[in-house]
């Protein structure tokens, strides 16, 4: 079953709007990123209370936690990270969310990444391990500058660390962004996708559209996956407004595009969808 989230901060900052026009496109989940102009990470225990207590009074669950967790250069200091990553634990635990979003750490402009490619499978074979011992999955995104931007780099960090705390974030635009073929990155890592972004990526506008408008083949994509029995979140994160290296906002009117968009692809593929 396909069960539609969003990174509910690209509607706004305010969580009172997130939850109203999630409602209203009967999106139930959110990916939770960001509230009151504050990364998930840095909200205070009273913040958290009053927005877990929210989601419940509107029925809303989480797909997973947002986190910017391995969203550091690959050689700065990796304990004060850790620390971070333990609140990241602990909040997927007060939000009964056994799932958090990752990535694998930013190789400095001009290395090589096999250099580094030792110390990224340390540490994210450690992000791996912390988690399994708390019950949680780990959903690995690919993005544009980290070690793993390409498919055959993602599959690398996901069958060296071998673990199944560990699953891969399918996010079709970030591989457009770096020339990955989508086709061949969803042949390589399709037994590992447990999580999908739908974001997509217009080659000849240089610009996030909404899916089914670029080069993503979210067709295809969600097609093979549901006939494949994918069972998993599906998770709007449209960029269609700003598209920054680690901020994306769409907005209340854009966002209906966005969601209208990849509902019409489920539909027009009579994909069940919830």
């Amino acid at each position: 079953m396909i069960r539609l989230s969003a990174f509910a901060d690209e509607i706004s900052q305010d969580p009172r709007e997130q939850i109203d026009v999630l409602a209203r496109h009967g999106v139930m989940n959110i990916e939770f990123r960001a509230i009151h102009g504050t990364n998930v990470l840095d909200l205070s225990d009273e913040q958290h209370d009053a927005f877990r207590a929210m989601l419940r009074e509107a029925g809303f669950g989480l797909s997973a936690i947002g986190s910017p967790i391995g969203k550091i250069k690959v050689n700065e200091p990796f304990d004060p990270h850790l620390d971070r990553f333990a609140r990241a634990l602990d909040l997927a635990d007060f939000y009964e969310c056994p799932r958090i979003r990752v990535f694998s750490f930013y190789i400095p402009a001009g290395d090589d990444p096999a250099a580094h490619r030792d110390e990224v499978m340390a540490r994210m074979a450690e992000l791996a391990r912390r988690a399994a011992d708390r019950g949680v999955t780990l959903m690995l995104e690919n993005e544009k500058g980290i070690y793993g931007d390409t498919a055959p780099r993602v599959h690398d960090i996901l069958t060296t660390v071998a673990s199944p705390a560990l699953a891969h974030a399918f996010d079709p635009a970030n591989y457009v962004e770096v020339g990955q073929p989508i086709e061949a990155a969803w042949d390589l890592l399709k037994p590992f996708v447990s999580h999908f972004h739908v974001k997509d990526y217009s080659e000849s506008l240089k610009r996030c559209v909404p899916a089914g408008e670029g080069d993503g083949k979210f067709d295809f994509l969600l097609d093979d996956a549901a006939a494949s029995g994918y069972d998993g979140f599906v998770v709007l994160e449209p960029h269609l407004t700003v598209a920054e290296m680690s901020y994306g906002f769409t907005g209340p009117e854009r966002f209906a595009d966005a969601a209208n968009a990849l509902k019409g692809i489920l539909i027009d593929h009579a994909i069940t969808f919830a």
